[in-house]
């Protein structure tokens, strides 16, 4: 392209995405420098306020709410059976979900004009973008530009009888019946919080796992439970899909009987995994070395891709997408920038996630999957089916393990299902970045009765198998 007439601007930072890594990476790089842009295309707001954890937990909680109702006559509290008015379900997740938008619109607003363009934004190579009809030109650029969800071919007849996760929090009603496709964090979250509102669900895998668990102990145990309370093929044998009318005609092999069978279903809801948003920012004319996907290769520990002036944050890496990991991730990446060509590790934390569904499932430290034939490691369990606090509340089902190091006594990370293990697995999380040992979190006070005496039941089933 002939740039004699297009306007060019000299700037020390870009920042590619304003969401949950690019604002972080701003704000950090901008402590270096002013002379700083921060570039977004799509609407402002956030992958995890606009269509992630907060609306996918605003459905959750009126999920828990209908739940706690039926399940009342378990402690002789009869009740009856609740009326789940649908508009007012998602009336209220639409409203707390904009509430959320507000917030980080604000934010990126009170951003002065000079700092921001809306526009989209592409390599012409390593530090020149194309930027609407502009040229930027920049020391070093933060690639932040989130993950959209990947939508399967298989899927491509279906029209508006497809949704994702996005679409589910626009619903202004609950429909009858939806089929849920992937039993990741999203599917299972969305899909059980669907059932618990009276949504006819049924939930199909392919691999028979259960994402993110990697110890086939804890996601047996973990299928089991949640095939009790709702439809759930984890290794699904579909014969055949199409759409009918205003509805889906999905033709699968029963996982109970064996028998062929065909269900209709008013929506597909594809919740098979996000996809890096990489695809249109021509890396291609960068000298970035790309993997299989189509994502720079980079340290993880500074967020720099190879040796270039380039640095990738948040979902857009394809590695942990999570919302604590992103903003990580996003001030490691910004701070580097900033400071160019000095470059410094950043923190990371350890591992945590956790999947809200009901029971909770949590991973913390290293996954078995890291783990798994390692002689040394010794793995502790525990089954929250007995645990005293659990059986008060009629929250008993769940299983623990806890990996620790034979010799050394190290806690070196659990998968678990349990009542309320968002805040079981804060507690480990700390211990491991601690690195604490098993004898030492035995030592921290445990009260009676409380859940986290199943934790400590678990500690010292691994303590009995150390060589200490």
């Amino acid at each position: 392209m002939n740039n004699s007439h297009v306007s060019t601007r000299q700037v020390d930072v870009a920042v590619i995405g304003a969401g949950s890594a690019g604002l972080p990476a701003f704000r950090a790089a901008k402590k270096h420098t002013e002379n700083i842009v921060l570039i977004e295309a799509g609407a402002y707001g956030t992958t995890c306020a606009r269509v992630g954890c907060m609306p996918s937990k605003l459905l959750i909680a009126a999920a828990e709410a209908a739940h706690s109702v039926e399940a009342a006559a378990g402690f002789g509290v009869h009740a009856a059976k609740p009326v789940i008015n649908g508009e007012e379900v998602m009336g209220r997740v639409r409203r707390e979900r904009d509430r959320f938008v507000g917030f980080v619109i604000e934010g990126v607003e009170n951003i002065a004009e000079k700092h921001h363009i809306r526009k989209h934004a592409a390599f012409l190579d390593n530090h020149t973008l194309q930027v609407g009809d502009s040229i930027i030109e920049a020391k070093t650029i933060v690639i932040a530009t989130g993950s959209s969800p990947i939508v399967m071919p298989k899927f491509a007849e279906l029209g508006d009888r497809l949704i994702v996760n996005d679409d589910i929090f626009n619903w202004e009603t609950l429909p009858e019946s939806v089929a849920v496709f992937g039993p990741g964090v999203i599917g299972l979250e969305l899909g059980q919080a669907l059932h618990r509102l009276g949504v006819r669900i049924r939930l199909f895998g392919r691999s028979g796992s259960l994402k993110p668990l990697t110890d086939t102990g804890i996601r047996d145990y973990a299928v089991k439970v949640f095939q009790e309370e709702f439809p759930l093929d984890a290794k699904a044998n579909i014969l055949g899909m199409e759409r009918k009318g205003e509805q889906v005609m999905i033709r699968f092999v029963d996982r109970e009987d064996g028998i062929e069978k065909l269900e209709n279903f008013d929506y597909v809801l594809a919740a098979t995994g996000r996809s890096p948003n990489v695809k249109d920012l021509g890396l291609e004319n960068t000298s970035l070395e790309l993997d299989s996907r189509g994502v720079p290769i980079f340290d993880p520990v500074s967020m720099q891709c190879g040796d270039s002036s380039i640095f990738i944050a948040g979902d857009a890496n394809n590695v942990l997408p999570l919302l604590h990991e992103a903003a990580d991730e996003g001030f490691i990446a910004g701070d580097n920038a900033g400071s160019f060509p000095e470059i410094n590790p950043g923190m990371r934390r350890s591992p945590l996630s956790i999947v809200f569904c009901d029971p909770q499932i949590a991973m913390v430290g290293q996954a078995w999957s890291e783990l798994a034939g390692q002689e040394n490691v010794v793995v502790g369990k525990m089954s929250f089916e007995g645990q005293g606090r659990s059986r008060v509340m009629l929250k008993n089902k769940g299983l623990m393990h806890l990996y620790a190091d034979r010799e050394t006594g190290l806690f070196l990370g659990s998968e678990f299902i349990g009542p309320q293990a968002e805040h079981l697995a804060h507690l480990l999380s700390w211990a491991h970045q601690q690195k604490m040992t098993i004898p030492q979190m035995l030592e921290m006070p445990f009260y009676h009765p409380v859940i986290e005496e199943g934790l400590r039941t678990c500690l010292r089933d691994v303590n009995e198998q150390l060589s200490l």
